[in-house]
């Protein structure tokens, strides 16, 4: 099967945007830009991260149009560009929850069974 050039810049892009999510700390960030703008330093105090990890991490997100930097005045507030990466994250969060669970019920009925 041949894939034609848009398909494949389109992959590509899906490709760029789901690297940017395989980190846990840019997926936290993500969550806590969806809430409020942050600086970098009240983003990194607030997760618990070093800022010199969170400036790489909002960076990487940056690059991917996935957050933008806006200047308030001697401040840099990053913001959440689109909510509806967190509807997918959520969705993709309930997908893990259903298989946990189904993982958990096949664990139970082996143990019942050998008792």
């Amino acid at each position: 099967m041949e894939i034609s050039p848009l398909r494949q810049e389109v992959t590509n892009l899906h490709a760029d945007v789901c690297s940017a999510l395989a980190d846990p700390s840019r997926i936290l960030i993500l969550y806590a830009l969806a809430e409020k703008p942050y600086t970098v330093n009240d983003l990194a105090g607030a997760l618990g991260l070093p800022q010199p990890t969170t400036s790489r991490h909002l960076k990487v997100l940056r690059d991917r149009n996935l957050v933008e930097a806006v200047r308030q005045g001697m401040n840099v507030e990053y913001r959440l560009l689109d909510h509806r990466l967190i509807e997918a994250l959520d969705l993709l969060r309930g997908v893990m929850r259903d298989r946990i669970s189904h993982h958990a019920n096949v664990i139970q009925e082996v143990l019942v069974e050998g008792n």
